[in-house]
């Protein structure tokens, strides 16, 4: 693991394409923006276990629907 020291407004980059920028340091809580390519998937760690895990769930009853995995996405990242 890197481990690196930002201050406000700083940033760091991954390969050319993708930033990420520290916007705002509250307490414990650190505000962060990315900027990736439209292609890139960016997921808060929670977000991206519970996808893996209804995919695996998914795939073990040996049914999937893809249109349900769009509007599942879509209403985890807004909570």
């Amino acid at each position: 693991m890197l481990v690196l020291t930002r201050k406000i407004g700083e940033s760091l980059a991954i390969n050319e394409n993708i930033r990420v920028t520290v916007l705002e340091v509250k307490g414990k809580t650190v505000r962060l923006g990315i900027e990736a390519p439209s292609d890139v998937k960016v997921y808060r760690q929670e977000v991206l276990v519970n996808i893996l895990k209804e995919n695996r769930q998914a795939a073990a009853a040996g049914k999937f629907d893809p249109s349900l995995v769009g509007r599942w996405t879509k209403d985890q990242l807004r909570s």
